[in-house]
């Protein structure tokens, strides 16, 4: 078990914690990081890049000129993909760029991208995230205080006066334990998880 400090919001040592080596200490598996990011990424593109083909533009239903003798090269129709307003040709159309991993090597990405985050001494676990009002400054000074200049906050409930008090730093962002995400982790800098967080993480993934 890799044992971490534990940290109060003051950013001082107050405490320590051992974290399972079946969710924080797994042997990192690039491969499935790799795919669980592309996955994500992929879901989130529209798809919805659209152009004409030449059976779709509108015009063209006559022969612009007879067929022999009048010196032009022979043409069908003035929405052919050579003429000016003419259709495109292999046009691309509308789709769907998502796919699926199974739970299995979503869970197994997840384990890899947290415990490369242990590794990388890029993990933090604070004791608890408690404000009494919403205030973006307090919320800095906390992550001042840890020395966390680009990071995603994990917290187990959704607390209104943490979420709202980091929104307004581009930097930080802030997921709840149920939508922790490979994506999110290997985008920030480091992790700050509360004690709950880790230990509902451990629950689920353990």
């Amino acid at each position: 078990m890799a044992n971490v400090a534990v940290y109060n919001m003051e950013g001082k040592e107050v405490g320590t914690i051992d974290l399972s080596d079946a969710v924080f200490g797994v042997e990192v598996n690039e491969h499935l990081v790799h795919m669980a990011v592309v996955q994500q990424l992929a879901n989130k593109r529209q798809g919805t890049q659209k152009a004409k083909t030449r059976s779709e533009v509108s015009g063209g239903g006559r022969k612009p000129w007879r067929q022999k003798g009048t010196g032009h090269a022979r043409q069908g129709s003035t929405r052919a993909p050579q003429w000016t307003g003419g259709g495109v040709v292999f046009a691309p159309v509308p789709r769907d760029y998502s796919f699926k991993l199974n739970k299995k090597e979503k869970r197994a990405a997840l384990k890899s991208a947290l415990t490369s985050r242990v590794q990388e001494n890029k993990l933090i676990v604070v004791d608890e995230l408690k404000f009494d009002e919403i205030k973006t400054k307090n919320f800095k000074q906390v992550m001042d205080n840890l020395k966390v200049v680009k990071g995603l906050v994990v917290i187990n409930e959704n607390d209104k006066n943490v979420v709202m008090s980091a929104k307004n730093l581009a930097a930080v962002n802030t997921t709840l334990t149920s939508t922790l995400n490979v994506y999110d982790v290997m985008k920030a800098g480091t992790v700050v998880l509360t004690k709950d967080a880790v230990k509902t993480i451990e629950e689920v993934y353990a």
